[in-house]
């Protein structure tokens, strides 16, 4: 019996001092953007603007699993065939999904002749990738610390935060 109990702490205490770091999108991040989505989705904010929180969810959830495998060590031979599945799978059942219940592909649900959400999607994508990439150049060039706390966080909630502005300008009239 006290066997079991040693076992039912040390267990779960040693997997969390042993956790090793990643360098994937923080999940403080992925949460902030699902807070986002909610947020505008509530508020009926045009779907341009939800797309873009689902965009740069979308590449987290990607990102996170890229790095998963990269620390499973799994199909290390096939990385970049793994990775590009990844990506699909995300990428394609979201997009079907929003293709089949009739969001994507309306005539009249389109910015710039592109589809609201595949427009969002892609540039909130984009963003993320691009504010993650500036982070760790900025981290880089700052003996590898960051120049302010959460800055890993703000700097993409920030610039996803600003394009929702511009983009409720841009769709408002």
């Amino acid at each position: 019996m006290k066997f079991k109990k040693t076992l039912l702490y040390t267990i779960p205490a040693t997997l969390i001092f042993s956790a090793q770091a990643t360098y994937a999108v923080c999940p403080l991040c992925v949460v902030a953007i699902g807070a986002g989505l909610g947020l505008s989705e509530y508020l009926g904010i045009d779907d341009t603007i939800s797309a873009l929180w689902i965009g740069a969810l979308l590449w987290g959830m990607t990102d996170w699993t890229i790095q998963w495998f990269k620390r499973k060590k799994w199909l290390i031979a096939w990385s970049w065939g793994r990775d590009l599945l990844i990506f699909l799978f995300y990428y394609g059942l979201t997009i079907w999904s929003l293709w089949d219940k009739g969001y994507i592909g309306h005539p009249f649900h389109q910015l710039w002749g592109i589809d609201k959400l595949l427009l969002g999607i892609a540039i909130g994508t984009i963003t993320l990738i691009v504010s993650d990439e500036s982070y760790k150049v900025m981290k880089k060039n700052n003996h590898n610390h960051a120049y302010f706390p959460f800055q890993k966080v703000i700097m993409p909630v920030v610039a996803l935060a600003i394009l929702s502005i511009v983009f409720y300008f841009i769709t408002a009239s």
